[in-house]
């Protein structure tokens, strides 16, 4: 373990630090040979798509090291020829390997064989791929309703696996569908399609040099996606501004030293944000509100778009004039001059604005408003289908948009679902099954009893520890498909089982695979490292072995025919889904190939075929007096639940999680020196929730917000406390008081 203290945050992402990191990384848990092999296939026509971030690949001219930090991080854990069986679970008991950290649990290897916890079990023990098989049908078909099976999906899941896995689950007989979008970019999805017709981004790399103006909001690129912060240092390089808006100064914004230029590895970075806006959290509905209000006033709005493409104005203009300045100011924490400011600079020249957006709008309660006012600055300034401009939700998975595409969704429409019941000759249920949060809500009232998933890491992931911990416990079988050990398998049903399958690096009998990524890019993706065991299976083989010792063939569905070819697969999702014609041809070709993106060409496929205004109230979460706004976010030594260290270089962390950024005034004013210990509460209608003896480090942020890593704070999000419309867990607005701690 590293020596715990804070340093001075970093004023740049990457360089040198950035090169070492990834190499000890990669040779130390992979070994120099197997390692070097990953990195030179990761992200590489007829290599694999890297199991880390959705930022998309060149379509042309790749590096040699077309992989950032984060990437390296992740193919290290994947790459790990150490592995985990009988032997290491005979020895450890479950409560044993609940004592240990996260980066403990990733540290230990790569599961190499089936396990199974029995009832009143202490230990895992090792089960046959077929007594596996035949234990979860046997529960499935025991259930009084198929609704009482509980079917989740991590953005790991490649396209053939993730439409095999829901033709099941659906052939079975229900929708409960919940994944990992539901707490992630559910709410980008449901504004969108209100807004312009299709829940995806609009935006190529190709535009983000063209762009004369892009806005970074709410996301931090330098530890979430760092190979976006090439496309952002070549988009300025050619005259783009960009502007920052966040709560927390983030290395990533402010300077990049690119890891592959002698210059950047000379520790020499390329300044970033011209503009750097700390809103208040929860406080962009209100910015951009402000930056649409400064716009109509000043007239630099694309009328001739408005009047063609667009419905809803003259409401929107209104509301503009209705909404005072004051409580623009007050409600995002930014002065009407830099709003103005921001104004006159997306509406100068040929409006070539990109907005980018992650976690940081899509987890509030308005966060669907909140997309939807930035849709509306788009839409006034006509920054949808013209080059260099559009709306770019970034994703944070790497498949996790193509899992939706092929059907991973408790509410897919009916378009889809005629055309998979078409396709496959069975009845497909119609009524909508759980998302995330009302899967936990389901298992905790018992009417959830089977909780199988594909990937991920659930009771992590997910919102109010303590309360999904407690549902999941109330389940006869929980069930994962997973490469590493994870707390979620610790954190189980009566009976519990572990099924190890290939990772994205994995050889797979010379079979293909391909994923879909931030920018409607399909793409193929094929392992070449042989398995660390002989006992792995492929995530579609698991499905197609689980579907028939459930459900056996029917209709036209027969499970181990589909998955003896990928491209059979391939043939089904083609049948099914509009865009992907000649899907093995196109898959095969350098770069993949782009879905089709209506709004991209000004198609608008809303009810009424036209972008539409929003006209919500200006809103933001505000606590009680006394109290404070905290937000949930990654270290630099995680990729979402997976936690690679203890360190977090860019804000100056070494060996340590257990901490809470605060504001210093703040943290002056609650009567606690820097480093010290405190107590923190959350507050919901239905009670109180603590986190105790954490430490506080200032930082560079508003006053009134603190900030603290997830998954260790998910214990303070209320299950309730969720978005309107798209119920994502509201976990970057939590109203909490803070205390120096008694302990």
């Amino acid at each position: 373990m590293s020596d715990e203290h804070f340093s001075k945050p970093k004023e740049y992402a990457a360089g040198l630090p950035a090169v070492t990191s990834s190499l000890r990384h990669v040779f130390g848990k992979a070994g120099v040979a197997r390692g070097t092999k990953a990195l030179l296939d990761l992200n590489q026509v007829g290599g694999f798509d890297c199991p880390s971030c959705a930022w998309p690949d060149p379509d042309r001219d790749r590096a040699h090291a077309e992989f950032c930090e984060n990437g390296a991080k992740a193919i290290a854990s994947e790459a790990m020829a150490k592995t985990i069986g009988r032997e290491f679970f005979a020895a450890h008991p479950v409560a044993e390997l609940m004592a240990q950290s996260d980066a403990w649990h990733d540290l230990q290897g790569r599961l190499a064989e089936p396990m199974l916890l029995r009832e009143e079990a202490t230990h895992y023990e090792p089960v046959s791929w077929d007594e596996a098989f035949k234990l979860i049908s046997e529960e499935l078909r025991g259930l009084d309703s198929p609704d009482e099976a509980i079917f989740y999906t991590s953005g790991r899941a490649s396209n053939e696996a993730a439409f095999l896995y829901q033709l099941f689950v659906r052939a079975y007989g229900t929708n409960n569908l919940p994944d990992c979008s539901n707490m992630c970019h559910e709410s980008s999805g449901l504004a969108l399609r209100d807004a312009i017709g299709i829940g995806k981004g609009t935006v190529t790399l190709e535009d983000f040099l063209e762009a004369e103006v892009i806005l970074c909001v709410g996301q931090n690129p330098g530890t979430n996606h760092p190979r976006m912060l090439s496309t952002l240092e070549e988009a300025v390089d050619r005259g783009a501004q960009l502007v920052a808006v966040n709560p927390l100064k983030e290395a990533g914004l402010l300077g990049f030293a690119h890891p592959q230029h002698l210059r950047g590895i000379l520790g020499k970075a390329s300044p970033l944000a011209s503009s750097y806006l700390q809103v208040k959290v929860n406080g962009d509905m209100a910015l951009f509100r402000g930056v649409a209000k400064a716009l109509v006033a000043a007239g630099t709005i694309d009328h001739e778009f408005i009047r063609e493409h667009a419905d809803g104005y003259e409401v929107y203009r209104s509301l503009l004039e209705a909404t005072s300045w004051q409580d623009i100011e007050e409600l995002s924490g930014i002065g009407r001059d830099k709003i103005e400011e921001l104004a006159t600079l997306l509406g100068a020249g040929e409006r070539r604005v990109i907005t980018c957006w992650a976690m940081g709008l899509t987890q509030h309660r308005n966060a669907v408003a909140t997309i939807r006012e930035i849709a509306n600055v788009h839409l006034l300034l006509g920054a949808v289908g013209r080059p260099g401009s559009g709306l770019c939700p970034v994703r944070g998975h790497s498949n996790v948009q193509g899992d939706r595409t092929v059907g991973i969704f408790e509410k897919m429409p009916e378009w889809f679902l005629a055309a998979l019941e078409k396709q496959a000759g069975v009845p497909i249920p119609r009524e909508h099954g759980y998302d995330t949060v009302a899967s936990i809500l389901a298992m905790h009232e018992g009417r959830g009893k089977v909780f199988f998933a594909l990937g991920g890491n659930f009771a992590q992931a997910t919102p109010d520890s303590t309360f999904t911990a407690a549902a999941l416990g109330k389940c006869r079988l929980t069930c994962h498909v997973s490469t590493k050990l994870n707390r979620s398998h610790l954190i189980h049903g009566r009976r519990a089982l572990i099924l190890p399958c290939l990772g994205r690096s994995d050889e797979d009998g010379g079979q293909l695979v391909s994923t879909e990524n931030s920018m409607g890019v399909v793409q193929s993706s094929q392992g070449r490292l042989k398995p660390s065991s002989e006992h792995l299976l492929s995530e579609p083989e698991i499905v197609a072995r689980l579907a028939e010792a459930t459900l056996g063939d029917a209709g036209n569905i027969r499970w181990r025919w589909l998955v003896g070819d990928y491209d059979r697969l391939r043939t089904w999702i083609e049948a099914v889904i509009p865009g992907f014609d000649r899907y093995n041809e196109r898959i095969r070709e350098p770069g993949g190939f782009y879905l089709p993106n209506a709004a991209k060409e000004r198609v608008w496929n809303t009810t009424n075929q036209k972008a539409n205004f929003s006209a919500a109230p200006l809103d933001a979460f505000q606590p009680a007096p006394g109290r404070l706004l905290l937000q949930t976010l990654r270290s630099h030594d995680q990729f979402n639940t997976t936690v690679y260290g203890l360190d977090d270089r860019y804000r100056g962390i070494s060996g340590m999680r257990d901490i809470v950024f605060l504001n210093p005034q703040d943290l002056t004013e609650i009567g606690v020196k820097p480093g010290h210990r405190i107590d923190v509460t959350s507050h919901w209608s239905d009670g109180e929730r603590h986190l105790n003896g954490f430490r506080a480090i200032p930082y560079d942020m508003p006053r009134g917000l603190a900030a603290a890593y997830f998954p260790e704070a998910n214990v303070l999000v209320p299950v309730g406390h969720v978005a309107e419309g798209s119920n994502t867990p509201a976990s970057k607005s939590i109203e909490v008081s803070i205390t120096p701690s008694r302990a």
